[in-house]
């Protein structure tokens, strides 16, 4: 098996030998610049730790990178249709911006005519694209801890106004301005698995996810609204915590998770997320046989949904209900990371 290093070795040495048999199979990440590149790009070579490796040019948007205007990764101009130039065009113009379909006007496209030529030639739909081009920015903050005027001039904002509204649609209002908030500190966390966003407040880990999981954004959003605060890049004895005990736990050592949580559902859902915590590591269970050990045999789907609204990956395990023929359907972070989930723990049971 190729190792992580070797893998990266390799793609480093394609890079800066501009190997075009390598375009589409990986995109690089300039740690130093911000700036996402195709392996051709004619730019001068970054050194090799400053290179960030990604299989897909959505994973480097999401962790903040901003496509080069050499290389242009994201485009091929001689095969993009006048359609897909435009929004290309529109998006890199004003990339905190949230786009929805009836804006598709202002541009005289069809919402259909941009999902579909989008898709075709990115592997994305517009509204993907720009969703990860705004939270980039975003987490960018959270990712780096740095001021916000840094980050700011960084995400390439001459005002901090853009910036801001950016930040704000994601992560809440700029908690000095409003006295009434709850404060809710994030810190960008990485595994080896890919990158999760922990929040936690002063007593407990409220969520954990996967930094490209489907919906993130709504469920920050969801998060802030219902508990009326914002969400700040900090520093937590609570992630302390979690992150010594994700890496006991990625390296085989640790079964069992002692951070506090904060259980944010129903009743119903909290009775669900505290059985998937008595799943012994290693093995697996239905969504029926969950809900029989729960009292409530026939809300088996009652028990999936509980189970998809769980914010709290890894910690809270439903990864390890799977379907009662086997198969392993419905996990947030993918079914690769459930698959490499269960594996894991089997081994290390």
């Amino acid at each position: 098996m190729i190792t992580e290093q070797a893998k990266i070795d390799h793609f480093y040495d394609m890079l800066v030998k501009k190997e075009s048999n390598y375009e589409g199979i990986f995109y690089v990440g300039v740690k130093t610049t911000g700036i996402l590149c195709r392996p051709t790009c004619p730019a001068k070579k970054p050194n090799k730790e400053n290179c960030e490796f990604f299989e897909t040019a959505q994973e480097a948007l999401l962790a903040s990178y901003r496509p080069c205007k050499r290389c242009q990764p994201l485009n091929n101009p001689s095969k993009l249709s006048k359609e897909v130039k435009l929004l290309v065009q529109a998006i890199e113009a004003n990339p905190e911006r949230k786009w929805s379909d009836k804006d598709f006007d202002e541009l005289a496209i069809s919402a259909n005519t941009a999902r579909r030529q989008f898709k075709k030639q990115f592997g994305m739909t517009f509204i993907e694209y720009a969703r990860a081009r705004r939270l980039g920015f975003a987490f960018n903050h959270i990712r780096n801890g740095t001021p916000i005027i840094e980050a700011q001039l960084d995400g390439g904002y001459d005002s901090g106004n853009g910036f801001r509204d950016a930040f704000t649609r994601t992560m809440g209002i700029i908690p000095k301005k409003a006295k009434s908030l709850n404060m809710f500190v994030s810190k960008w966390i990485e595994t080896p698995l890919g990158s999760m966003l922990a929040i936690a407040n002063d007593d407990a880990l409220i969520l954990l996810e996967f930094v490209d999981r489907r919906g993130l954004e709504t469920e920050i959003e969801v998060l802030r609204k219902k508990w009326h605060a914002a969400v700040i890049p900090g520093e937590s004895p609570i992630f302390e915590q979690l992150i010594f005990e994700l890496n006991s736990y990625f390296s085989g050592k640790l079964q069992t998770f002692q951070t506090p949580l904060a259980y944010i559902g129903s009743p119903f859902q909290q009775d669900v997320w505290r059985a998937l915590q008595a799943i012994p590591t290693g093995t697996t269970i239905s969504y029926a046989q969950l809900a029989e050990q729960i009292g409530n045999p026939k809300a088996f789907r009652a028990v999936a949904r509980a189970n998809g609204a769980n914010q709290i990956s890894i910690l809270i395990p439903c990864h390890r209900v799977i379907g009662s023929d086997g198969t392993l359907s419905g996990y947030g972070g993918g079914i690769a990371r459930k698959e490499w989930l269960l594996a894991h723990e089997k081994k290390n049971a």
